[in-house]
């Protein structure tokens, strides 16, 4: 029975007890606090978020341009996207077993340290189950660290939850990076 179904039949339960000859009467003391109940439960339950709206095809593409979003930041070192975006406990794990935290990303972005020249992924996919995304790609870098040219492409998986503001991107782990396609 759904939330808003449940409330009217307790308040109609509750009248009915009240008002109808025979059937025990409630005493007022214990009648009101019963109403006051019933009408906070319906009252809840008409303002709760109604996710049916949402569909799984609506929840790919928004996740798919956030992390979208997200690439063209760190291609930038726009620290306050990357932010806004990264979920405060935040980790990437990358292939060789190295954590970065939020405040690691933030400051590497602040620092601007690396210079891309590149930073796409291809061959993307956003898989949504629920409150949880999971977005799989093969990510290309190309760019340089203090002067330091690197050039390296690797799969990668973002996972994504849906918290009360919205999709936030709490975890992530890379390959190694992988070899280089021959020419």
């Amino acid at each position: 029975m759904k939330k808003n179904s449940l409330s009217k039949a307790i308040a109609r339960s509750a009248i009915t007890a009240a008002t109808v000859p025979g059937v025990r009467r409630f005493s007022r003391w214990l009648f009101l606090p019963f109403v006051a109940a019933a009408l906070a439960l319906g009252i809840f339950a008409a303002m709760a978020p109604h996710r049916a709206n949402a569909s799984a095809a609506d929840d790919q593409k928004e996740v798919a341009a956030l992390d979208t979003e997200y690439q063209a930041a760190v291609k930038i070192n726009d620290a306050a996207t990357m932010d806004r975006l990264l979920a405060d406990d935040f980790i990437l794990v990358t292939g060789s077993g190295k954590i970065y935290t939020k405040a690691d990303l933030l400051k590497e972005a602040r620092d601007g340290r690396d210079v891309y020249e590149h930073n796409e992924d291809t061959e993307r996919t956003v898989r949504v189950w629920g409150d949880t995304a999971v977005v799989t790609a093969k990510l290309w870098e190309k760019g340089a660290t203090d002067g330091k040219p690197f050039d390296r492409l690797f799969w990668f998986s973002d996972t994504y939850v849906r918290t009360s503001a919205g999709w936030r991107y709490v975890f992530a782990q890379s390959s190694f990076p992988l070899p280089k396609p021959s020419k």
